[in-house]
């Protein structure tokens, strides 16, 4: 049947405008022509959206700055703390007594100065300095109490002290060997007096020898007190002598170590002016300030006797403390 005139132009005006609309989605919209993938990075950021990023990325540099501070001061913090015990283990390692005879360490008697005003004059080789005789040596020995006496006895006669004779001899047994001390008298005569009286009186016999030392620096074996635990005295304190005696009060080498060496006898003591009881006797050369008073050395068969117990090391295998083969005095008489 054939098409009317109205029905066709119906058609034509549908084709026409199906046409109009394709051509404009195709290229009249403003990304005609762009691919997805062009359209996806043609977007531009915004003002405020290149503030924020540069913001986020301004706050993650001084987080990673702050991070990065905070370690260093913990390894700061680290490295001092280590440099610290080291320090203090140094200085413990060269104190021969840590613990005190009494927790007064006043002395009321006055350590004797040198005649001159000159500094003390070392030994060549860097040892104990050269005895001077200081004015009233052994004049004026002055005993104050100072605490408990951790075993009964007497204060030794105070005032004038003879210097003469020059050295008294001692007979020291243990349970380990005998030792021989001469003592100086002529140099020490306020210990010496101190030392006889309380052997005399028995003081020292059946007490432990508390304290071994094996350091390079420091080797001694330390008794004297009946307590067994290092704090013990005779309830009363003296002055130092030789060789603090012979430096003047402020002297900056009483700070500096010394040569104590082998076969020396020396007053243990908690600070200047706070001996009692506690000796000890060096088997080994060591290096201690001069605040520590020798009163005598130590013969032959006596330092057999303390190479024996050193040999034998400290209780535990440190290099500080009681010695591993128990050491007892039996007694102490003067010959």
């Amino acid at each position: 049947m054939p098409v009317s005139h109205a029905r066709r132009g119906a058609v034509f005006q549908r084709v026409v405008h199906l046409t109009l609309s394709n051509f404009w989605h195709t290229r009249c919209r403003p990304d005609a022509g762009m691919t997805a993938q062009t359209r996806r990075t043609a977007a531009v950021p915004t003002n405020e959206q290149r503030r924020e990023a540069a913001k986020r990325k301004l706050e993650r540099q001084l987080e990673r700055r702050a991070e990065k501070a905070r370690k260093r001061r913990i390894a700061t913090i680290a490295g001092s703390a280590v440099a610290a015990v080291v320090v203090i283990g140094a200085i413990v390692a060269t104190i021969v007594l840590t613990k005190s005879d009494s927790s007064d360490t006043t002395a009321s008697a006055q350590t004797p100065t040198p005649t001159s005003g000159a500094p003390a004059q070392p030994a060549a080789d860097g040892g104990l300095p050269a005895f001077a005789p200081p004015a009233g040596l052994g004049a004026d020995c002055q005993y104050p109490a100072s605490g408990a006496a951790s075993k009964p006895v007497e204060p030794p006669r105070t005032g004038q002290v003879p210097t003469d004779p020059a050295e008294v001899s001692v007979s020291m047994s243990t349970n380990q060997g005998n030792l021989g001390l001469l003592l100086d008298n002529a140099k020490a005569p306020c210990t010496v007096n101190s030392f006889a009286s309380l052997a005399q009186q028995g003081y020292f016999n059946d007490t432990p020898c508390h304290r071994l030392t094996t350091t390079p620096s420091l080797s001694v074996l330390q008794c004297g007190d009946p307590t067994g635990e290092g704090t013990g005295g005779p309830g009363y304190k003296f002055a130092n002598e030789y060789p603090t005696n012979q430096y003047q009060p402020d002297d900056p080498a009483l700070g500096e170590a010394v040569l104590y060496p082998r076969g020396t006898i020396a007053m243990a003591n908690a600070g200047p002016n706070t001996n009692g009881s506690q000796f000890f006797l060096v088997y080994k050369d060591s290096q201690l300030p001069p605040g520590y008073t020798v009163f005598g050395r130590i013969d032959d068969t006596g330092l057999a006797t303390l190479d024996k117990i050193a040999a034998a090391g400290v209780q535990g295998g440190g290099p500080d403390g009681a010695p591993a083969e128990e050491v007892q005095v039996k007694t102490i008489l003067l010959d």
